[in-house]
Protein backbone atom coordinates (compact mmCIF):
# COMPACT_ATOMS: atom_id res chain seq x y z
CA UNK A 1 0.00 0.00 0.00
CA UNK A 2 1.37 3.41 -0.99
CA UNK A 3 0.53 6.61 1.26
CA UNK A 4 0.04 9.68 -0.27
CA UNK A 5 3.27 12.02 1.20
CA UNK A 6 3.96 15.15 0.32
CA UNK A 7 6.79 16.24 -0.34
CA UNK A 8 7.79 19.61 0.69
CA UNK A 9 9.63 21.95 -1.44
CA UNK A 10 13.07 22.71 0.70
CA UNK A 11 11.56 26.19 1.80
CA UNK A 12 9.13 25.10 4.15
CA UNK A 13 9.75 26.16 7.57
CA UNK A 14 9.93 22.91 9.29
CA UNK A 15 13.42 21.93 7.77
CA UNK A 16 15.01 25.54 9.34
CA UNK A 17 16.27 25.11 12.91
CA UNK A 18 14.07 26.11 15.29
CA UNK A 19 14.77 25.35 18.53
CA UNK A 20 15.82 27.28 21.57
CA UNK A 21 17.88 24.80 23.84
CA UNK A 22 19.05 26.25 27.13
CA UNK A 23 21.31 23.26 28.76
CA UNK A 24 21.31 22.51 32.52
CA UNK A 25 23.25 25.21 34.71
CA UNK A 26 22.45 28.04 31.99
CA UNK A 27 19.67 30.88 31.73
CA UNK A 28 19.31 33.99 33.20
CA UNK A 29 19.63 33.84 37.36
CA UNK A 30 17.98 36.49 40.17
CA UNK A 31 17.68 36.74 43.33
CA UNK A 32 13.78 37.76 43.91
CA UNK A 33 12.23 38.14 46.92
CA UNK A 34 14.75 35.66 48.29
CA UNK A 35 14.18 32.91 45.86
CA UNK A 36 16.53 31.73 43.80
CA UNK A 37 15.17 31.52 39.70
CA UNK A 38 16.81 31.09 36.36
CA UNK A 39 14.68 31.82 33.42
CA UNK A 40 15.15 29.71 31.11
CA UNK A 41 12.93 31.39 28.18
CA UNK A 42 11.64 34.94 27.98
CA UNK A 43 8.52 36.25 26.21
CA UNK A 44 10.88 38.05 24.15
CA UNK A 45 12.85 34.83 22.85
CA UNK A 46 9.48 32.39 22.47
CA UNK A 47 7.77 34.79 20.42
CA UNK A 48 5.56 36.00 23.32
CA UNK A 49 4.62 32.42 24.02
CA UNK A 50 5.78 31.63 27.26
CA UNK A 51 8.25 32.66 30.17
CA UNK A 52 9.77 29.48 31.73
CA UNK A 53 11.46 29.43 35.27
CA UNK A 54 13.05 27.27 37.44
CA UNK A 55 12.49 28.24 40.95
CA UNK A 56 14.55 27.39 44.03
CA UNK A 57 12.72 28.61 47.49
CA UNK A 58 14.08 28.45 50.61
CA UNK A 59 12.59 28.20 54.10
CA UNK A 60 10.26 30.89 54.63
CA UNK A 61 10.74 32.27 51.12
CA UNK A 62 7.94 33.40 48.07
CA UNK A 63 6.22 35.85 46.63
CA UNK A 64 3.72 38.22 48.32
CA UNK A 65 -0.20 37.49 46.91
CA UNK A 66 -0.74 38.77 43.35
CA UNK A 67 -2.57 38.64 40.12
CA UNK A 68 -1.88 37.93 36.79
CA UNK A 69 -4.19 40.31 34.93
CA UNK A 70 -3.63 38.60 31.08
CA UNK A 71 -1.56 35.59 31.94
CA UNK A 72 -2.13 32.11 33.31
CA UNK A 73 0.46 30.87 35.16
CA UNK A 74 1.46 27.20 36.55
CA UNK A 75 3.80 25.29 38.25
CA UNK A 76 5.49 22.10 38.92
CA UNK A 77 6.83 21.16 42.33
CA UNK A 78 10.11 18.93 41.75
CA UNK A 79 10.95 18.92 45.58
CA UNK A 80 10.27 20.17 48.93
CA UNK A 81 6.55 21.43 49.65
CA UNK A 82 5.23 24.98 49.10
CA UNK A 83 1.90 26.27 50.87
CA UNK A 84 -0.49 27.52 47.47
CA UNK A 85 -3.03 30.28 48.58
CA UNK A 86 -5.51 30.16 45.93
CA UNK A 87 -7.84 33.23 46.58
CA UNK A 88 -8.69 33.03 50.14
CA UNK A 89 -8.17 29.46 50.40
CA UNK A 90 -4.31 27.48 51.11
CA UNK A 91 -3.24 24.15 50.28
CA UNK A 92 0.18 21.99 50.30
CA UNK A 93 1.72 21.06 47.18
CA UNK A 94 4.37 18.35 46.74
CA UNK A 95 6.71 16.72 44.60
CA UNK A 96 4.95 16.11 41.44
CA UNK A 97 2.00 18.30 42.20
CA UNK A 98 1.09 20.98 39.22
CA UNK A 99 -0.63 23.62 40.49
CA UNK A 100 -2.65 25.84 37.45
CA UNK A 101 -3.63 29.48 38.32
CA UNK A 102 -6.32 31.09 36.09
CA UNK A 103 -5.46 34.82 34.89
CA UNK A 104 -7.00 36.91 37.35
CA UNK A 105 -6.78 34.99 40.38
CA UNK A 106 -5.10 35.88 43.52
CA UNK A 107 -2.78 33.74 44.14
CA UNK A 108 0.97 33.26 45.86
CA UNK A 109 3.23 30.44 47.11
CA UNK A 110 5.62 29.97 50.48
CA UNK A 111 7.87 27.36 51.70
CA UNK A 112 6.66 26.72 55.30
CA UNK A 113 9.04 23.52 55.03
CA UNK A 114 12.78 23.69 56.60
CA UNK A 115 14.40 22.59 53.38
CA UNK A 116 14.59 24.69 49.98
CA UNK A 117 11.94 23.48 47.34
CA UNK A 118 12.13 23.24 43.92
CA UNK A 119 10.13 23.78 41.14
CA UNK A 120 9.34 24.53 37.31
CA UNK A 121 6.98 27.16 36.52
CA UNK A 122 5.54 29.05 33.41
CA UNK A 123 3.54 32.35 32.02
CA UNK A 124 1.62 31.73 29.29
CA UNK A 125 1.70 33.52 27.15
CA UNK A 126 4.82 35.45 28.71
CA UNK A 127 5.55 38.54 29.98
CA UNK A 128 5.95 39.10 34.46
CA UNK A 129 9.06 37.34 34.21
CA UNK A 130 10.74 40.10 32.41
CA UNK A 131 9.83 41.96 35.85
CA UNK A 132 12.53 39.28 37.14
CA UNK A 133 14.86 40.31 34.64
CA UNK A 134 14.38 44.28 35.45
CA UNK A 135 14.11 44.29 39.47
CA UNK A 136 15.97 40.96 40.93
CA UNK A 137 19.10 41.31 42.18
CA UNK A 138 22.28 39.57 40.67
CA UNK A 139 23.96 36.64 42.44
CA UNK A 140 26.49 37.23 44.33
CA UNK A 141 28.74 33.87 44.53
CA UNK A 142 29.22 32.81 48.20
CA UNK A 143 26.07 34.82 50.01
CA UNK A 144 22.24 33.27 50.22
CA UNK A 145 19.64 35.44 49.21
CA UNK A 146 17.91 37.57 52.10
CA UNK A 147 14.27 37.93 51.91
CA UNK A 148 13.24 41.12 50.87
CA UNK A 149 12.21 43.98 53.38
CA UNK A 150 9.44 46.72 53.07
CA UNK A 151 11.87 49.05 51.43
CA UNK A 152 11.80 46.56 48.57
CA UNK A 153 8.23 46.18 47.71
CA UNK A 154 7.23 49.53 46.35
CA UNK A 155 9.49 50.10 43.70
CA UNK A 156 8.82 46.13 42.84
CA UNK A 157 4.69 46.97 42.97
CA UNK A 158 5.50 49.51 40.44
CA UNK A 159 7.73 47.23 38.33
CA UNK A 160 4.65 44.44 38.82
CA UNK A 161 2.34 46.75 37.36
CA UNK A 162 3.88 47.42 34.56
CA UNK A 163 4.05 43.64 33.30
CA UNK A 164 0.54 43.16 33.92
CA UNK A 165 0.36 42.23 37.84
CA UNK A 166 -0.78 43.29 41.02
CA UNK A 167 0.35 42.60 44.75
CA UNK A 168 -2.17 42.01 47.05
CA UNK A 169 -0.31 41.06 50.32
CA UNK A 170 -1.90 39.03 52.85
CA UNK A 171 -0.78 41.71 55.82
CA UNK A 172 1.04 44.83 55.52
CA UNK A 173 4.57 44.67 54.80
Amino acid sequence: MSLPFQVPDGTDQQFRPGAIHVPAGEGITKWVVGDVYTLKILAKESNGSLGFIEGSIPAGAGPVAHIHTDVDEAFYLLSGELEFLDGDRTFIGKPGDFVFIPRGHRHRFKNVGVHPARMLFLFTPGGPEGAFVEGGDDPRPGEQPTLWGPERYEPLTRLAMRYGSVLLPEENL
